[in-house]
C-alpha cells in the first residue's frame, strides 16, 4: 500500500514502528532534502525486502568546524511527501537530541582508510558517519541496507566496518544517479549558481576521459594523469583530490602515496601510508575518484575504470 504508515521522531517511536512491521526489511539513510539519487536507493530497496525504513538525520559528528552543518538543505515536510508517494514503510526522523542523549563515549575508529582522500580534507568526518551508521543499523536491525556509489569511500568504510563487526546486515551498492548532463545527483549542488552548475561537469567529463584512458590500455598513472590534466584545465574548478584507488580497500594504484596525515607522501617521511606499489588492483578493476571545488560548493564524484595496461 503506498503511504507512509509511520514517522518516528523517537527511538520508542521507531521501536513501536518497527513492531508492525512483517516480513524482510531495507534500510536507506538519509539526511533528507531528498532528490532523484535517494529515490534510487528506495527503489532497490522496495524490490529487495517487503518493507522499507527511511532515516533523515542530518547528522553532527560528520561535519566539522567550519563546514555547512547550519546551512545543510533541511525541508522535512517535502521529504515525507517524497517518501510517501514512492510508498515507504516507516521513516525515523529524530532530533539530534534522540540520536545523541549525551556526548558519545564510545567511538567507532574507522581505521587508516579514513586517513586518506576525504579524510585529508575532513578528517573528523568518517567517524561520524560510522558512529551514526552503526546507531541505525542497530536500531532499525534492517536485512538490508542501501547505500550510494557516489560516496564510494563512505561505502567502502561501511562494508568494512559491517565485515569487521560481525554485524548481521547485506550492504548493498547503489550506481550514481546523474542529471542528462551527467552532473552526479547532490543535496548540495542546489548551491551552484547557474554558471557554476555548468563549471562541476567538469568533474564527470574528467572522470569520463580517465575511463577512456583505461579502456585504450593505458597504465594507471597515465589514467589518473589524463584524468587530472582535463580537471586543472577546466575553468572555475579548484581540485581538493583527483585519485586512482583500489574500490575495495582506497589504497592507491597509480603509484602515489597517501600519508595518514592526508597530503600526498614519499615513504621516508615516516608517515602512515596506504599504498599498492602503482600495480592495478588484483580485480583488474579502479575507481577514479575526484574532489573539487566550484565556487564556495565542494563536489565530489567518482567512476570505476577497468584497467588493462
Amino acid at each position: 500500500m503506498v503511504g507512509v504508515t509511520k514517522v518516528a521522531r523517537t527511538k520508542a517511536d521507531l521501536a513501536e514502528a518497527l513492531g508492525a512491521l512483517k516480513g524482510t526489511s531495507a534500510l536507506v539513510m538519509t539526511m533528507g532534502a531528498l532528490h532523484e539519487g535517494h529515490l534510487a536507493l528506495v527503489r532497490a530497496a522496495k524490490k529487495a525486502a517487503d518493507n522499507v525504513v527511511v532515516s533523515i538525520f542530518v547528522n553532527p559528528l560528520q561535519f566539522g568546524p567550519g563546514e555547512d552543518y547550519e546551512a545543510y538543505p533541511r525541508d522535512l515536510e517535502a521529504d515525507l511527501a517524497f517518501l510517501e508517494a514512492v510508498g515507504v514503510q516507516a521513516v525515523y526522523a529524530p532530533e539530534a537530541e534522540d540520536v545523541y542523549p549525551r556526548d558519545p563515549l564510545v567511538r567507532i575508529d574507522p581505521g587508516p582508510m579514513a586517513a586518506v582522500l576525504e579524510g585529508k580534507t575532513r578528517p573528523t568526518h568518517f567517524a561520524g558517519v560510522l558512529q551514526v551508521v552503526h546507531k541505525v543499523l542497530n536500531l532499525v536491525r534492517p536485512d538490508i541496507a542501501f547505500f550510494g556509489q557516489k560516496d564510494a569511500q563512505q561505502l567502502a568504510l561501511i562494508r568494512t566496518m559491517a565485515a569487521d563487526l560481525d554485524m548481521p546486515v547485506e550492504i548493498r551498492a547503489v550506481p550514481i544517479e546523474r542529471d542528462v548532463d551527467g552532473l552526479a545527483l547532490s543535496s548540495r549542488n542546489s548551491y551552484l549558481s547557474p554558471t557554476e552548475r555548468i563549471e562541476a561537469l567538469a568533474l564527470n567529463q574528467a572522470l569520463a576521459v580517465g575511463a577512456d584512458a583505461a579502456q585504450r590500455g593505458l597504465s594507471p598513472k597515465e589514467v589518473r594523469d589524463v584524468a587530472e590534466r582535463h580537471l586543472r584545465e577546466a575553468p572555475g574548478v579548484k581540485i581538493d583530490y583527483l585519485a586512482l584507488v583500489d574500490p575495495e580497500t582506497f589504497a592507491a594504484i597509480d603509484g602515489q602515496t597517501f600519508s595518514a596525515g592526508g597530503a600526498e607522501a614519499s615513504p621516508s617521511d615516516g608517515s602512515v601510508t596506504m599504498q599498492a606499489g602503482g600495480a592495478p588492483s588484483k580485480h583488474g578493476r579502479g575507481l577514479l575518484a575526484v574532489a573539487a571545488w566550484v565556487g564556495p560548493t565542494r563536489l565530489i564524484d567518482n567512476m570505476e575504470v577497468e584497467l588493462r595496461g
